[in-house]
C-alpha cells in the first residue's frame, strides 16, 4: 500500500527519533511543525540551548551530544551560517567552516555509534548548480556552477562552499547509514522572516515587480512538499546521494512575482533594476545572488521514484501560503 507522498505506508515514519543539528532556524521550525504531529520526535543541537529538547554543541567537536546519535532513527543536518549576509572574506570563511566542520562532526558521531541511524539527511543547496537559462538542472545532467558566463565572480564563492559541504558528507565513513545530500530550493513557508514572508511583505508595499530583468529562474518548494519529501526519503531505502528538493516547475522571476502579487492582493508592482538591488542588498547586509541567480532546478530523482507533489505549481502554492499568512 502506498501513502499520499508515494512511499510504502508501513510504520517507518511513526515514532521517529530524530537528531537535528542546527534546527533552530526557519527550516528546522518548518520541519518540526509539519512532522511532529506525525510522530517524529526531535532533539535539536544548538550552540545556545533554551528549550528542554535542545542540547548544546559547538558545531565541530565531539561531546556529550554525540550520545544522542547512538540509537537515533535519523539525523537531519541543517547547521551552517546563514547565506543572508555580505560575502566578506570573514563571512565566507564562517559559512565554509560552519558547514564543513559540522558535517565532519556528525560523521564522526555516526561512525562511533553502536546503533547508528539508518538515515542521514544533510542540507545542501540548489545553488550548487550553474546560473543558466537554457535547460533545467537535474541530478544526472545538471551543470554544477563555477565560472559560468554571465555569473559575477563573487557567486563562485558560494559554489565552492556548496561543493565542499557535499564533499564532507561524501567523505564521511558511515557504512550502516544511508546519506542524502538535500539540494534544496527556496522553501516557502509562513514563518515570520521566511523567504515567502519577506517577498509577500515587499509585494504588499508595492515592491513586487520583477527583479533585474526578470528572466532568472526561481526554484522553490512548498513547506508541505518539503516535509513530505523527508518522509518519502525515510521510506525509500534505495535513494541516496544528491537529491533535488524542489518543485518540478521553476519559473522566471517576472512570472513568479506576478503570481505572488496576485496571491497577496498587491496592486502596485514597481520593478527593481539590478543596480538598485545591489544598493539595497548592501544596505541590509545581504547579496543579490539570492534573487538574481537563475536557479532552474528540477527534482528528477524524486519524480522517477514516484513522489507526488501536493503543490507542484506556484499559483496554488502561493495562494495557499497567502491565505494562511493573512
Amino acid at each position: 500500500m502506498m501513502d499520499e507522498c508515494g512511499g510504502d505506508a508501513r510504520d517507518h515514519n511513526r515514532d521517529m527519533k530524530v537528531v537535528m543539528p542546527g534546527g533552530t532556524g526557519h527550516v528546522g521550525q518548518m520541519i518540526r511543525r509539519n512532522l511532529e504531529p506525525q510522530g517524529w520526535r526531535f532533539t535539536v543541537l544548538t550552540r545556545a540551548p533554551v528549550q528542554a529538547d535542545e542540547v548544546a554543541w559547538d558545531g565541530k567537536s565531539l561531546g556529550p551530544w554525540a550520545d544522542l546519535i547512538d540509537g537515533a532513527d535519523a539525523v537531519i543536518g541543517l547547521a551552517g551560517k546563514s547565506v543572508n549576509c555580505r560575502y566578506s572574506e570573514a563571512n565566507l570563511k564562517e559559512m565554509m567552516d560552519s558547514r564543513v566542520n559540522s558535517v565532519r562532526a556528525i560523521g564522526r558521531a555516526v561512525a562511533n555509534a553502536k546503533a547508528p541511524p539508518r538515515l542521514w539527511l544533510q542540507a545542501s543547496t540548489a545553488t550548487i548548480y550553474a546560473h543558466r537559462f537554457d535547460a533545467p538542472n537535474d541530478e544526472a545532467t545538471g551543470i554544477l556552477g563555477g565560472d559560468e558566463p554571465g555569473a559575477p565572480y563573487k557567486w563562485n564563492a558560494s559554489i565552492r562552499i556548496a561543493k565542499a559541504w557535499e564533499q564532507a558528507l561524501e567523505e564521511a565513513v558511515t557504512p550502516s547509514t544511508r546519506k542524502v545530500a538535500m539540494r534544496s530550493a527556496m522553501t516557502m513557508s509562513v514563518d515570520r522572516g521566511s523567504v515567502f514572508d519577506v517577498l509577500a511583505t515587499l509585494a504588499k508595499r508595492g515592491l513586487g515587480g520583477r527583479h533585474g530583468d526578470g528572466r532568472q529562474y526561481v526554484s522553490w518548494i512548498h513547506e508541505t512538499d518539503f516535509a513530505n519529501a523527508l518522509r518519502f526519503l525515510v521510506e525509500r531505502e534505495d535513494l541516496s546521494g544528491p537529491i533535488n528538493i524542489c518543485s518540478p516547475n521553476p519559473l522566471p522571476n517576472r512570472d513568479f512575482m506576478r503570481i505572488l502579487r496576485g496571491a497577496v492582493g498587491a496592486k502596485l508592482a514597481l520593478p527593481t533594476p539590478a543596480w538598485l538591488l545591489e544598493i539595497g542588498a548592501a544596505l541590509i547586509h545581504t547579496e543579490t545572488e539570492l534573487i538574481l541567480k537563475s536557479r532552474r532546478v528540477v527534482p528528477e530523482r524524486l519524480l522517477v521514484a514516484g513522489f507526488k507533489f501536493e503543490f507542484p505549481n506556484w499559483p496554488e502554492a502561493a495562494t495557499e501560503l497567502a491565505e494562511r499568512r493573512a
